[in-house]
């Protein structure tokens, strides 16, 4: 059964919360400084229902098998800034084309919503995540924007939405 990308129900949020905490576990990172012990780890669902922010699942034959979305990038007051947010997928979704796919639908729909840039935050270890932003415009920076709570994470990138 091909994976379809949707919008997050009520009902995901456990099944999200399982994904990104297996993911990072995978890359050997948890606990405090990573996305994993966000408080909308919880409610993920009811965190990205604004009008600014969206969260998008992977599903295929009734299982989560990727997820990521986007919101106002906290400690940007202007609110031009969008972060990417919590961009996973299980490893056998990798290498078809899958991120490509959820990155287009993030983007356009930070676009549509109004912002002017968005941000994200990863690790040395995410490499092929990397490849992955690179493709889709992203360019590495050397200081961080807004406030992520993501210390671990060292990796700073951010691109342009408004060509």
């Amino acid at each position: 059964m091909q994976p379809v990308i949707r919008n997050i129900q009520a009902k995901d949020n456990a099944s999200v919360k399982k994904l990104v905490h297996d993911v990072l576990a995978e890359h050997g990172f948890g606990g405090e400084g990573f996305a994993g012990v966000d408080p909308e780890m919880d409610d993920m669902y009811s965190a990205y229902q604004g009008s600014m922010a969206a969260y998008y699942v992977i599903e295929q034959a009734g299982e989560i098998v990727g997820a990521g979305g986007f919101a106002p990038l906290v400690g940007c007051d202007d609110g031009s800034v969008a972060e990417l947010r919590k961009m996973y997928l299980k490893p056998e979704l990798r290498g078809h084309g899958w991120g490509h796919r959820l990155m287009i639908q993030c983007v356009e729909g930070a676009r549509k919503a109004g912002f002017k840039q968005m941000y994200l935050e990863t690790t040395p270890e995410m490499k092929a995540a990397q490849k992955l932003y690179l493709k889709h415009g992203f360019t590495y920076r050397e200081t961080r924007l807004g406030d992520t709570g993501h210390g671990g994470c060292e990796v700073l990138m951010s691109r342009d939405l408004q060509n």
